[in-house]
C-alpha cells in the first residue's frame, strides 16, 4: 500500500463516510482477512463486483500487484458518482475504472482475463456472478466473496428472519456451488460477515480442459 498520510486521511474519510450514511463497506475484522488474501496473491487484474464508494476497489488497487488495474460494477449512478470522486482524489484514479449498470448484465460484456475477483454487490446473485466470471478468468485466479455468512444466519443455527429466507438460501448454495465446483479449492473465514475465498487450481483445471478435449474429439 502507499505509504502516504494523505491517502490513509482519505481512507479514514471513507469510513467515516460509510458509517455515518449507513453504506456498505468490509468491515474492520473481514478487512484483515481480505488484505492478507490480496496482499498474499498480489493481482494483477482484478474486478470488483459492487463498488459502493469506492472503498474496497481502492485496497484492491493500493494491495495488488505494482502495475494492478481495477474494473468495477455498480449499480447505483449516484453511488458510482461519489466513488468516482473518492478515487479521484487518490494515487489510483488512473488505475481503476468504473463501469456504471447491472452487473448481471456487464459481465457478458467484458473481456478477461481477471486473476482475482472480488464480489460484494446483491447477495441474491452471487451464484450467477460466479457462473459469469467464469470465462473471464485465468487459470489460477482466485475469487473473494463478502457476507456470505450474512448476520449468522447462513450457518448459524438461529432461523433467519422471513425478509432474510431467500438471500440466506441463496447464499447457502453459493457456498455449496463454490466448495463443490471442479478445479476449485475454497475455504470459508467467519472473521467479519464471512469472507469466501476461492482459488482456482491451475493443474485441475489443466486436466479438465484436456479432458474436455479429449471427449469433445
Amino acid at each position: 500500500m502507499a505509504d502516504t498520510s494523505d491517502f490513509e486521511r482519505l481512507l479514514r474519510e471513507m469510513e467515516a463516510y460509510a458509517a455515518e450514511y449507513h453504506v456498505p463497506i468490509i468491515n474492520e475484522n473481514g478487512r484483515k482477512v481480505f488484505l492478507s488474501v490480496i496482499r498474499e496473491v498480489r493481482p494483477h487484474r482484478v474486478l470488483e463486483i459492487g463498488t459502493a464508494i469506492g472503498y474496497s476497489a481502492l485496497l484492491l488497487a493500493a494491495n495488488g500487484a505494482a502495475d494492478a488495474q481495477v474494473t468495477t460494477l455498480e449499480l447505483s449512478e449516484e453511488r458510482a458518482a461519489l466513488a468516482h470522486s473518492f478515487i479521484a482524489r487518490s494515487p489510483y484514479e488512473g488505475r481503476i475504472e468504473i463501469l456504471q449498470g447491472d452487473a448481471g448484465e456487464l459481465l457478458t460484456e467484458l473481456e478477461g482475463p481477471y486473476d482475482f475477483v472480488f464480489i460484494d454487490a446483491a447477495k441474491g446473485q452471487y451464484v450467477d456472478y460466479f457462473e459469469k466470471v467464469q470465462p473471464l478468468l485465468t487459470a489460477d485466479a482466485t475469487i473473494v466473496a463478502d457476507n456470505v455468512l450474512f448476520r449468522g444466519y447462513v450457518m448459524g443455527e438461529e432461523k433467519a428472519p422471513r425478509r432474510y429466507r431467500t438471500i440466506v438460501k441463496r447464499l447457502r448454495r453459493y457456498i455449496e456451488l463454490t466448495s463443490h465446483a471442479a478445479g476449485y479449492e475454497t475455504e470459508i473465514f467467519e472473521r467479519g460477515d464471512g469472507l469466501a475465498v476461492s482459488r482456482r487450481c491451475p493443474a485441475a483445471n489443466e486436466s479438465n480442459r484436456l479432458s474436455e478435449e479429449y471427449h469433445t474429439c
